[in-house]
């Protein structure tokens, strides 16, 4: 059998085929446009994702034997909110996960409402980006709207709902929302309360793994594929990337090196981090993650070279890097200010420790590690819960630097695997959508079949032991300046 695995991200929708051995038959992708109507907001047209989704599957199928597609799934943007009114038509372009509108709304949660009673509902407090404060402040803003809404979804689950008619959401993308009691696995009474919602308005709540419902006849005979196939309900793209890396089951750890940096560590028991640094989430696999969320990684690698440096030669710049473990140059990497474990928008970029003998590679240097260290204060976090970790998967695009592998194998003295596919979350979905077909009997079993390590990055006890001795100064330097980035912005 075949399946399609669809990643609804923020530029584009990647839409792979798999077969049922896990193998990848094609991969399209199509974009479309974001739109920023005010200075730090960020929404799209709901209808521009299923435009292009439904031509990206036609695109896909075209050359296959479509009586064989048997599931579809999603990985995909998450926290953006799509509100449908009584004829499921959109009421109002979708407010997106890095849309900075809810500033008030998220000080009113986390302030007025108390991120004690957040983290007792929904086991996590109230970011900008998440789905709750949008709620609040359409609420606030556009009343007319508010009044008129019917469901409220998550991005992905607006595909759902065209393929199969049936309004669903899954248990990981929920999570993100701050309306889902993360623990039971429920809507939380309480949150929905606070935004002025009730039960009825969400969607039903599935795991990851499991069918919403089957493709609309109509829809079958335009693309050809059997009213048999399965949707199937999917999952937030962290998530689904955790799944297409084998980040599931207990102690699972993937590191995202994108333009943002996460680390992903999957466990069977729920728990939370005391000051909220992690979010602590739903996983596909039926069980639970913790995420911690930087918002610079990659993206300082490509500011330095990019704009200050002025080159496009990345690996030539780290050629010269030599001295692992004895650079005296640290380098904070919050050029965007920073979410796990701060949650501080007004921290700032900050290079300490230079000299007249400091040179042009200890900088670059500094600005890779410093990335690193910043992942292991997530690591910290996790590690405090006690949850252990002894090796991690690494994605992205700066997992493609030998270097920087290196660097995280020694700052976390853990091992680092290399996979062999990389197409993370739009893998993910096509892997959801095979369980429930009933492929492979859970989400680990399909992870343990499909992904395959072809690398390993080891520790070296010398260079982690001066990597320590370096880490416990870096961990010095936010807590120093913290209170300046107040003043200077």
């Amino acid at each position: 059998m075949l399946y399609i695995g669809v990643d609804l991200g923020t530029s584009a929708v990647k839409l792979l085929l798999m077969d049922g051995e896990g193998k990848i038959q094609k991969i399209v992708s199509r974009e479309y446009p974001l739109s920023f109507p005010h200075p730090g907001w960020s929404e799209q047209n709901p209808e521009d994702w299923w435009e292009q989704s439904l031509e990206g599957i036609k695109e896909l199928t075209a050359d296959c034997d479509k009586s064989q597609v048997a599931g579809i799934s999603f990985g995909g943007q998450m926290h953006g909110l799509v509100i449908l009114d009584e004829k499921d038509q959109v009421i109002r372009p979708a407010i997106l996960w890095n849309d900075g509108r809810t500033g008030k709304e998220t000080d009113y949660l986390n302030n007025v409402i108390g991120k004690d009673k957040l983290s007792q509902y929904t086991a996590n407090i109230a970011f900008a980006g998440f789905t709750a404060p949008k709620i609040l402040w359409v609420k606030e803003n556009e009343p007319e709207n508010f009044k008129r809404i019917k469901k409220i979804m998550l991005p992905k689950d607006y595909l759902a709902y065209k393929l199969s008619g049936t309004h669903s959401c899954d248990m990981s993308d929920a999570s993100g929302m701050l309306l889902l009691d993360v623990k039971n696995r429920c809507w939380s009474k309480e949150m929905l309360d606070i935004c002025g919602v009730t039960e009825e308005q969400m969607p039903k709540l599935f795991e990851s793994y499991e069918t919403v419902g089957t493709l609309k006849p109509e829809l079958a005979k335009e693309l050809g594929i059997p009213e048999t196939c399965k949707i199937v309900a999917g999952a937030g793209d962290n998530a689904a990337a955790a799944v297409g890396t084998g980040t599931v089951g207990d102690g699972m750890c993937n590191i995202s090196l994108g333009t943002s940096g996460t680390i992903f560590i999957s466990s069977k028991e729920f728990g939370v981090d005391p000051n909220n640094a992690l979010h602590a989430f739903a996983h596909a696999d039926g069980h639970y993650h913790l995420m911690g969320c930087m918002l610079s990684a990659a993206s300082c690698n490509k500011w330095w070279m990019d704009e200050i440096i002025g080159t496009k030669d990345y690996s030539g710049e780290q050629a010269k890097i030599e001295k692992l473990g004895e650079n005296n140059v640290f380098f904070l990497p919050y050029l965007m200010g920073e979410r796990s474990p701060h949650n501080n928008p007004n921290a700032r970029g900050t290079f300490i420790g230079l000299t007249m003998d400091s040179t042009r590679a200890d900088m670059t240097q500094a600005v890779l590690e410093g990335v690193a260290f910043a992942i292991r204060d997530s690591f910290e976090v996790a590690k405090s819960l006690g949850i252990q970790i002894e090796r991690t998967k690494i994605c992205g695009g700066g997992a493609k630097s030998p270097l920087w592998k290196k660097m995280i194998a020694n700052i976390l003295n853990i091992k680092v695997d290399v996979i062999e596919s990389e197409e993370g979350p739009a893998l993910g979905g096509a892997m959801l959508a095979s369980v429930a077909n009933g492929e492979f009997a859970s989400v680990e079993e399909a992870a343990e079949k499909i992904v395959k390590v072809i690398d390993t990055v080891e520790p070296e006890p010398e260079l982690a032991a001066k990597y320590e001795e370096r880490y416990q100064k870096f961990v010095k330097i936010y807590p120093t300046v913290k209170e300046l980035f107040n003043e200077i912005i």
